[in-house]
């Protein structure tokens, strides 16, 4: 980041926060926040404020917050002034943060627009290079290859031949290439990169050279693909990042035999998982820093304002000390009253992201984790390329779990559906659908589809841990303008007293979400049955 090196050692006041910050960057990002949050609260100097916004967007970053990395690079614009040349370095650094938090969202168009304010900003030329870097990185993830070259070819030619950069450039130039002509030898540059990491003790550029040919050895000699993902994996783990030892887990699950391939699936769900409840925890713990600064400058405020008071009161007390005191008994009270519901909006903010993140993990992870569990489980012939495919959903929902994904299939619910609820049938459980064709869900939103899917998901999840059933059977029709799913099993049932549990209280939300009911029927003689209903429109 320009604005990191290049203006702050020319600052002439020195804050203390500041500079420790600074000093646990990428060591600490938490105690780094925490007093670049300091200084960004306390600070008079507007230029070291946006500096300090632009670090902690930077951190925040790393935590995969990439909506509160905007947030924070919004407030560091709202400190920068563009008509001031002594704010272009910040403004640069700025708008190529705000360019790769709308990268990593897939806003590719955004993005663009901002890494062309970056360039617009900077006149350090080694920033720029970056900056251009990341630019062809958007235009490559897009499938505009050309205007990728184009970049890149420009930044080679300022390059010198044995340095790091050349060779993140060249392994770049060489995997655009072969993405826009699968028949193109790129092994040649992708190796001469690889040499020069090597030489250069370069790790990271390692970890993505070994992605390459991984990659590129895949559909060509398999052995030397899975030679390359198992260095991959290694070097990841020496790194210590979770993100590359789950993409070189995905590339040994697709090239591994079935036995070793099961190991590298199990590794892969604990990582993912364990990474995930970490980054919820920062992203909570980032929140709250930021909620008891407010707090203590609130409380700082109005002790500085209550000795104001106490000043004016002795220059006119004699004229105004009734008045004086009225106002000052009522701002008190209205003042405590504020600071208690601004602190219960707060708190009640806090508990509402935690469980929105709770019902996430469980409705889109937790269950399909089960779901595909269940499938490696009762399958007898792996199809590795099927389970793959549903490994990068899993995993796209568990690293973008902080926004909003539908992942419905419109035209082709019905089926999406039977497939869903096939997979829980095995050697000891029979699954058994009758009438669900698509010609009932024609009219039904994808909202409702949405969440129709979850609630089966969750009831066949509950089905196949407590019910002992191995018989279930699910029965659609499409009558009086509703849609009626019948649910039935021959397993244990459920008691009068049957309290619910996480999930089905969830199910309960969604069941009302949709203006539907369900129930459930605990007088059966064996077994349960189960009624969902809900209106089509």
């Amino acid at each position: 980041m320009a604005c990191q090196e290049k203006k702050l050692n020319n600052l002439t006041i020195k804050d203390l926060d500041f500079e420790k910050a600074k000093s646990l960057m990428y060591k600490d990002n938490d105690s780094a926040f925490f007093h670049f949050n300091k200084v960004a609260t306390n600070s008079v100097d507007s230029l070291m404020v946006a500096q300090a916004y632009t670090f902690m967007a930077t951190i925040q970053t790393e935590s995969s917050d990439y909506f509160g990395s905007q947030e924070s690079l919004i407030l560091s614009l709202r400190f920068l002034n563009e008509q001031k040349t002594s704010n272009f370095d910040c403004l640069s650094s700025t708008y190529n943060e705000l360019g790769l938090t709308n990268y990593y969202l897939k806003n590719y168009k955004i993005a663009l627009t901002y890494f062309e304010k970056a360039l617009y900003f900077s006149a350090d030329d080694v920033f720029r290079l970056t900056i251009l870097n990341n630019k062809a990185l958007v235009y490559r993830n897009a499938g505009k290859y050309n205007e990728a070259l184009l970049i890149y070819n420009r930044i080679i030619s300022k390059k010198n031949a044995n340095t790091v950069e050349y060779a993140r450039i060249l392994s770049n130039i060489a995997k655009t290439q072969w993405l826009q002509n699968p028949k193109y030898n790129a092994l040649p540059k992708f190796l001469r990169a690889l040499q020069i990491r090597v030489k250069e003790n370069d790790e990271w550029g390692q970890n993505a050279s070994y992605a390459h040919l991984a990659d590129y050895y895949s559909g060509r000699v398999p052995d030397s693909a899975l030679y390359y993902a198992s260095k991959m994996y290694h070097v990841a783990q020496t790194l210590a990042s979770p993100d590359d030892q789950l993409e070189a887990l995905q590339k040994l699950i697709k090239l591994s035999s079935p036995v070793l391939a099961k190991k590298y699936f199990e590794r892969y769900q604990n990582l993912s998982d364990s990474l995930q409840t970490v980054r919820n925890s920062e992203k909570n713990q980032y929140a709250i820093i930021r909620y008891e600064s407010e707090k203590n400058k609130g409380d700082f405020l109005k002790a500085q304002a209550e000795n104001i008071e106490k000043q004016k009161d002795i220059l006119v007390k004699n004229i105004g000390l009734g008045v004086l005191g009225v106002i000052l008994i009522s701002a008190y009270f209205w003042h405590r009253k504020r600071k208690e519901i601004l602190k219960n909006e707060r708190e009640l903010e806090v508990k509402n992201t935690e469980l929105k993140y709770v019902k996430k993990v469980h409705d889109r992870v937790a269950n399909k984790v089960y779901h595909v569990m269940s499938e490696v489980e009762n399958t007898p012939h792996l199809d590795k390329e099927k389970l793959l495919d549903k490994l990068e959903v899993l995993y796209d929902i568990s690293r973008n779990i902080s926004y909003e994904r539908n992942d419905i299939d419109e035209e082709n619910f019905a089926q999406q559906l039977n497939q869903m609820l096939k997979a829980y049938s095995s050697e000891k459980v029979e699954v058994d659908i009758e009438g669900n064709h698509e010609s009932i869900w024609t009219a039904v939103s994808s909202i409702t589809k949405s969440e129709v899917s979850c609630i089966l998901q969750e009831l066949m999840t509950n089905m196949m841990k407590h019910s002992e059933a191995n018989q279930v059977a699910l029965h659609f029709e499409q009558k009086n303008g509703n849609i009626n799913i019948n649910y039935s099993d021959n397993g244990i049932g459920i008691s009068d007293q049957f309290q619910y549990g996480n999930g089905l209280s969830s199910t309960g939300n969604r069941i009302d979400h949709i203006r539907g009911t369900i129930t459930f029927d605990t007088k059966a003689e064996k077994g349960l049955k189960i009624l969902i209903s809900f209106p089509i429109s």
